[in-house]
C-alpha cells in the first residue's frame, strides 16, 4: 500500500535518527567498535541502527549519553502548556 501523507510516520523518523547518529558519531571520530565499547551496546546493534534505524530506546539512551546528546531527549513527551488549559483556569465552568 502506498502513502501518499505528508506527514511524518515512524519510519521517517527511525531513518532520521540513523542518520543523525551516524553523522555525529563520525563529527565526534568515534568507529562503530569504539561506540560500541564506550557505550556497551553492542557492535551488531549499532550497526543495525545505522542501517535500518532500530535499535531499543534504553540502547539508543546508552549512545546518545557517549555522544553527549543525552539533553535532547528532555522534552520528549513533555506536557505542553497551551493557551487552551490557560482559558479553561479562568472559565465560568470550572469555578
Amino acid at each position: 500500500m502506498l502513502n501518499f501523507s505528508l506527514a511524518k510516520i515512524p519510519s521517517d523518523v527511525l531513518q532520521t535518527l540513523a542518520k543523525r547518529h551516524q553523522v555525529l558519531r563520525k563529527k565526534i571520530g568515534y568507529s562503530q567498535q569504539e561506540l560500541a565499547v564506550r557505550s556497551g551496546v553492542s557492535l551488531g546493534s549499532i550497526k543495525r541502527f545505522e542501517r535500518t534505524g532500530l535499535i531499543s530506546l534504553e540502547s539508543l539512551l546508552k549512545l546518545v549519553h557517549v555522544l553527549n546528546r543525552l539533553d535532547d531527549f528532555d522534552k520528549v513527551l513533555e506536557n505542553q502548556n497551551n493557551l487552551d488549559d490557560i482559558e479553561k483556569l479562568f472559565s465560568d465552568k470550572t469555578r
